[in-house]
This record gives C-alpha cells, structure tokens and sequence, in this order.
C-alpha cells in the first residue's frame, strides 16, 4: 500500500470549446483530510466525477486508491457524496440505505443506526417528503456507513444546521482518526480551516495552489485589540514591520497584521496595555486572494 490515496497526472477536460479542468496534477496522502476549493465553476465537480469514472478525461490519468474509480472493487472502498443527491423520491432512507448497502458488500448496522441517532434522522419517511437539510443527512450516513478507506464528499454540509456541521466535523474527525482519508470539496470557507490538513485550489480548472493550512495560517491576517491606558495616537504602528491597518482612538487601538506580531508586541511594550484581545485569523482574505483574477 502507497502513502498516496488519490493522484492525478495532466488530468484535462474538455466540454467542446470549454476546458473544465486543465492538465491537473494532484497527490492527496492517506489519512489527510484535502480540501479543494474554487469559485463555482472552476471544475471541481468535474474533477471528482473523473476521480470516481463517472466521466472520462480528454488527457491525463487519475489513481485512486492504487486503481480506477471505476472498478468495483475500488468504488467498494470509497464513500461518495454528491453536490446533489438525486434519487427516487419514493425510497425511504432505509431503502436507500439497504441499496447502497448491498452494493458496497454490506453495511455495519451498528454503524448505520449510530449515525441516524446521530443525526437525528427519522429513515422510514420517503426522501421525496424529506427537507433539504434530511436529504443531506441521507447522504452523509451512507457515505459514511461502510466505514470506506477515501471519503469524496462534494458540499457535504448544505443544507445542514450549525449543530449538525459541528457533529459533521466531530464525524469527520474521528473517521479520519481511524485511518480513512476525506477528499472535501466545499465552498463554506470556516468548515475547510476547521478540519482540512492541506488545500488545493482551482481557478478556470487551473490548479493555483496547494498549501498546508498551517502555512495559509501563516500568511493569514490577524485582527488584534490593544486595550490602552488613556489615548494613542495608532499612527505609531504605522511604520512598524507586518503591521497592515493600526486605527482607533481613548483606549482601544485595533491592528491588523499580516504574518508574525513580534514587532507589533516589541512596539507595544514602549506603551501601556492593559490588555491584548486577539481575534480568529482571517483566512478567508487568503482564501479569496487566490480566488481572485490579477487585477480584481
């Protein structure tokens, strides 16, 4: 067994005229959680119906889990949810679940009725009745219920209340904790920095970046409060190293820094703070920064 779950050479696309994926070279190791991220239309459905074989590239290859997402075998090891999960509206979720279950070899039945409790599913009502945030739970029980060595997961929490994104994450956690590895494709930007290891991001089906989030952590700017005795002039920070936007007025500067606050902190020490207030890093600036045309 190679350390690699999914690699992509050249892997290229064309619709006609329109090239959806252009020449992608991707490597995603086991027991990471990747996430691919890009505007709408960038390719990242196309990519992974390529990885799965549901379309055939124009040029190029793609590996997954040593073979094709096509085989048999292989798609018995891999748990996939779609951006959109069409079926028969008639099926209740235990259908679905029975379906799915006999073609992936079974299901763990102790795993499955976890994982409805879990998400608070009522299975015997027909998908058709269900709203769009059950749907969704739908999707994620089996895609999880097989317990599969490489999760593909296009979107997978629209729809889904902040609780039941927390408990996604908390599922993703621990499924990833026991050996498997998450391909996560998805536009909720605070849901990437929360579980993704490394991310790879698309722009036109050109692949632009792929970075550790410690290093996006790294770049990412920090918004930070420096509770003042009396009144500072925040122009003093002006010139001071990685300081971006030092503002405010009677007893509160707020700063913005972009990489390392040493020298903020060493400037600081020459005043009175009372006290330091530090907000979450801004990575979505990062994120969009590569989202963006030259110019934009």
């Amino acid at each position: 067994m190679t350390d690699t779950a999914v690699r992509t050479e050249g892997l290229t696309k064309d619709f006609g005229d329109l090239r959806a994926v252009d020449h992608l070279d991707l490597e995603v190791r086991r027991g990471e959680v990747f996430g691919y991220l890009g505007p709408n239309g960038a390719g990242k459905s196309t990519t992974i119906r390529m990885l799965l074989d549901f379309l055939r590239p124009t040029a190029g290859t793609a590996i997954v889990l040593g073979g094709s997402g096509g085989d048999t075998a292989i798609r018995r090891r891999i748990g996939y949810l779609p951006g959109d999960l069409e079926v028969d509206p008639s099926y209740t979720a235990n259908d679905l679940l029975a379906f799915y279950g006999e073609l992936r070899g079974g299901l763990d039945a102790r795993l499955v009725g976890s994982l409805v409790a879990r998400f608070d599913l009522d299975p015997t009502r027909k998908v058709g009745d269900l709203s769009t945030g059950n749907r969704r739970k739908v999707g994620i029980i089996q895609a999880f219920a097989h317990r599969p060595e490489l999760l593909v997961l296009d979107e997978p929490t629209s729809g889904l209340d902040p609780l039941l994104q927390q408990e996604f994450n908390a599922l993703v956690r621990e499924t990833v904790a026991e050996g498997a590895t998450v391909f996560l494709s998805s536009h909720v930007l605070p849901e990437v920095e929360v579980l993704a290891d490394r991310v790879a991001i698309l722009r036109h089906g050109v692949l632009v970046a792929v970075r550790a989030l410690d290093e996006l952590r790294a770049e990412a700017r920090q918004r930070i409060d420096l509770h003042v005795r009396g009144e500072v002039d925040p122009s003093r920070f002006a010139g001071v190293e990685n300081v971006v936007r030092a503002e405010g007025g009677e007893g509160v500067v707020h700063v913005v820094v972009e990489g390392s606050v040493d020298a903020l902190l060493k400037a600081a020490a020459q005043i009175e703070v009372l006290r330091i207030v530090t907000h979450d890093e801004d990575l979505e600036d990062t994120f969009l920064a590569y989202y963006r045309e030259e110019g934009e």
